[in-house]
């Protein structure tokens, strides 16, 4: 299952952004630092309308979504990668997880406490990429020791790892994270290797008030991390309002609907979030569906279809012959498995096919 790491500075609203996607108050949020201390996770539903278009087509009883675990990580300051604020227990907790989403405070109060005084996204965002970096580079210095008497001993994989090593630190030392490194082809597939904090995809998530969440686009905090983030982090950002989307837990959802709508505001900024998450790994979903359920199954961008058949179980890969496929636009447009089969718009696909994300798929396997 995807992990998904919240991280930020101390205050800048993790602690409700994380109660509002796991929709409860498990995570406290306070008006002081380090409130956050054993990270928080919870278990989300990725929202997908094609679920329960397919389910009514074929009479699910159930529908079973994508899920990914999201974890609240405490806020972390200068100096983390240096022991400051409990900074090794937290940056632990990043390595954990397969993606992450960064948290920054763009909105203003005098009744939350800002830990460095002022609101300055920028220089916020720099903190917690340069504690990173820093924590990456005294990573590299120590797989380098390691490495270097394995490469004495002839090893050509260990010094092709140390040359990563040494074209990577080069990068870091610039103030650059391992995310926008750009490795020779050759030597690509050494990179996972190195299990990098700063290497990890990021989705920023520029945090606003209620009322600014209609013209967030328009507002300097929010133009400058897009800007930023955009061109130097070559990375996504989205924007949310914390402390609204946390409120409309109490409401029911119509109420809750209604009230964005009052807003001007389109729809829950949370979907987004957990759709923008899930999206950060080059994950895909394909489709299965009868009457006893319709369930979506994750693989990465790319795989083929014996592959996607061995996330159902080992058998279906193992014993695969061929998978009947048809995507869900054409299968919603006609109507019914049933009629698209008679009318021939049901595709035999074979073990090497790439699966495309919206497929749904029957396999056929003998064991």
């Amino acid at each position: 299952m995807l992990r998904v790491g919240i991280i930020g500075l101390p205050n800048v609203g993790k602690s409700t952004l994380f109660n509002a996607l796991v929709r409860s108050r498990k995570a406290e949020a306070a008006n002081y630092p380090f409130c956050t201390i054993h990270p928080n996770k919870g278990i989300v539903n990725v929202p997908d309308a094609r679920l329960e278009a397919l389910a009514a087509l074929s009479h699910s009883a159930r529908v079973v979504p994508a899920f990914v675990e999201f974890c609240d990580i405490a806020g972390l300051v200068r100096g983390a990668s240096q022991g400051e604020g409990l900074g090794n227990q937290f940056l632990s907790h990043i390595r954990e997880a397969d993606a992450l989403v960064h948290i920054v405070r763009c909105f203003s109060s005098s009744e939350i406490h800002h830990v460095y005084g002022t609101v300055d996204p920028l220089r916020d965002i720099e903190i917690i990429s340069t504690e990173l970096i820093l924590a990456d580079i005294a990573s590299l210095d120590r797989q380098q020791l390691r490495l270097e008497k394995i490469a004495r001993c002839g090893n050509k994989d260990a010094q092709s790892q140390l040359d990563v090593i040494q074209f990577v630190r080069k990068h870091l030392n610039a103030g650059k994270p391992a995310s926008t490194v750009s490795l020779p082809s050759e030597l690509k597939k050494y990179m996972k290797n190195l299990h990098l904090l700063s290497a990890k995809p990021t989705l920023f998530a520029c945090n606003v008030t209620e009322t600014e969440l209609s013209q967030a686009e328009e507002l300097p905090a929010v133009k400058a991390v897009k800007g930023y983030v955009a061109s130097t982090l070559n990375s996504r950002t989205i924007i949310i309002s914390a402390q609204l989307e946390s409120d409309l837990l109490d409401l029911p959802r119509k109420e809750a609907d209604e009230y964005l709508k009052q807003l001007g505001v389109a729809e829950s900024g949370v979907n987004t979030l957990i759709q923008q998450s899930f999206s950060l790994l080059a994950l895909i979903n394909f489709f299965t569906t009868g009457e006893k359920e319709t369930k979506a199954w994750t693989i990465p961008n790319g795989a083929t279809a014996q592959e996607a058949a061995g996330v159902i179980h080992s058998d279906f890969q193992r014993g695969f012959i061929a998978a009947e496929t048809i995507s869900f636009e054409e299968l919603v447009k006609i109507g019914s498995r049933t009629k698209a089969r008679e009318l021939g718009r049901l595709r035999i696909e074979g073990k090497d096919y790439v699966v495309q994300d919206g497929d749904v798929m029957e396999f056929r396997f003998n064991v």
